[in-house]
């Protein structure tokens, strides 16, 4: 990357470091979501020198919601939370180290898997230049892929979308498997993507997907698709490479699924029935059906997806101000009209062969992740906007894509672009005095970049950029400081 660009990516994982770092310091022991039984899993590695058998009594509903009421008061332990059990092991065994170096100290755990984050961003940003290449880098010379006008703006826009979703970032601050199987996944994503994928190294990333997390499993298929799409040699040349990605992945995850058939039997390589059985208790969609019906409770996903998405934090107990949505509900719709229009303009330069199959691939993932989601809460009520993370890569794209389409309508789209982005800032802030000061200083910073917007139109898509990624900065602070912190310490 060139001197501008490097500037702008550090000083991007530099705000993602610092948000993350006041997330995990801030947020009080436990409060993030299965937190706890994440944290028993690791120390069980670490104290029983053996992997984890989940059982009947390792999840009780009663309990758990004593916890969380009473906000993890010390007197009561978190010993009996351990219905995390049934999960690949890849996370916990890195974590493993850390948990003994520090004498099992939370924040040290917590940073790890910050810093788990931040090889996210690298893979996102490197994902999203080998989508949309430099011609004028070295190694880039001889790519047939058309650049694209904005190209520098691509990149780091789908870097600024991972880092400072305040949901992501809460998650990210946190113990659990979340961070390690988005950065696999992308990782696969990133390796699928290129026009020769490297079977073996393919193979690998998707074995350490299988020993992360099942949302991660969505790697698989992508990857199939990747290897058959286009097929430029012959149908035994291509079946040659599906066999060695799989051998791969079998090789490297074989042993945890063998392991798991002789505990739960053939019929549960993955331990979920195992892990359905033990969470009784757990609100089942059915019973929420019945009681609320098909409209209310189709209408309470959907609101409860969306906020919990942009941020809904602890227990699902600390949500935003409502306002806050509202502006983040207007910032939403803009983002899906400028993906649309960015999908449908003629005028747009045309993509290639290559970025139509990256796409292609991409929304695949997406839209895998999603149908995941929805399955899950066919039977569980998991109405959590953070089970969509693992497409974060595929949303980054869109998000750069989109934010780019607006930003090149004209001063029009780009006032009301940094309009809504400056909404839940001012709006959520307000409400609170004591926020004023940081409320006035972020609507003025937003104003001197509509205005150098009018000044310097060709440089309206950094403009805009640095508008969403300042409010966005801003509305991470309101989150934790006048949200998260006010709410889970007082008593």
């Amino acid at each position: 990357m060139n001197g501008a660009r490097r500037v702008a990516f550090w000083m991007f994982l530099a705000g993602y470091l610092v948000l993350g770092t006041l997330f995990a310091l801030y947020t009080p022991p436990w409060q993030v979501p299965d937190e706890p039984a994440h944290y028993n899993y690791i120390r069980a590695l670490a104290t029983e020198r053996a992997l984890p058998v989940i059982e009947p009594g390792d999840y009780d509903q009663e309990y758990l919601s004593r916890l969380t009421a009473l906000r993890f008061p010390p007197g009561l332990s978190i010993a009996p939370l351990r219905y995390e059990d049934h999960q690949p092991p890849l996370y916990y065994l890195l974590a493993v180290p850390v948990f003994l170096l520090f004498g099992g100290a939370l924040l040290p755990l917590r940073l790890f898997s910050l810093f788990l984050g931040a090889l996210l961003l690298v893979v996102i940003y490197r994902l999203t230049c080998d989508l949309f290449p430099d011609p004028t880098a070295p190694s880039l010379s001889r790519s047939s892929v058309p650049w694209f006008p904005r190209f520098p703006f691509l990149p780091l826009a789908a870097v600024a979308w991972a880092a400072f979703l305040p949901q992501h970032l809460a998650i990210a601050a946190g113990v659990n498997n979340d961070i390690l199987a988005e950065l696999l996944l992308t990782l696969s994503l990133w390796l699928a993507l290129r026009p020769d994928p490297r079977p073996w190294t393919l193979g690998i990333v998707l074995g350490l997907c299988m020993l992360t997390k099942t949302t991660a499993y969505v790697a698989l298929p992508v990857a199939l698709l990747a290897l058959w799409w286009p097929r430029r040699g012959s149908p035994r040349a291509a079946l040659a490479q599906t066999g060695r990605v799989l051998l791969a992945a079998l090789i490297l995850a074989g042993p945890w699924l063998i392991r798991n058939i002789s505990l739960y039997g053939w019929m549960d390589p993955l331990g979920l029935a195992r892990h359905n059985a033990v969470v009784v208790g757990q609100p089942r969609t059915e019973e929420w059906l019945a009681q609320m019906g098909p409209t209310a409770f189709a209408l309470a996903f959907l609101r409860t997806t969306f906020q919990s998405f942009w941020g809904q934090f602890g227990w699902m107990g600390v949500p935003m101000h409502p306002p806050v949505y509202l502006a983040l509900a207007g910032i939403s719709l803009l983002l899906l009209v400028g993906l649309l229009g960015w999908t449908l303009d003629r005028r747009r330069p045309r993509l290639s062969a290559f970025q139509r199959r990256g796409l292609v691939l991409l929304t695949l993932s997406a839209t895998l992740t999603s149908a995941s989601y929805i399955w899950y809460n066919l039977t569980f009520v998991q109405h959590q906007g953070r089970y969509l993370f693992p497409a974060i890569a595929p949303m980054a794209v869109g998000f750069a894509l989109a934010l780019d389409w607006l930003a090149a309508r004209g001063w029009r789209s780009t006032l009301l672009g940094l309009s809504l982005t400056a909404l839940p800032l001012a709006m959520g802030l307000a409400l609170r005095r004591s926020a004023l000061p940081l409320v006035g200083a972020g609507v003025l910073v937003l104003l001197i970049l509509i205005l150098l917007s009018f000044r310097f139109p060709h440089r309206r898509p950094a403009l805009v950029l640095g508008a969403w990624s300042f409010g966005m900065v801003l509305l991470n602070l309101y989150a934790l400081f006048w949200a998260i912190v006010p709410t889970l310490t007082e008593r």
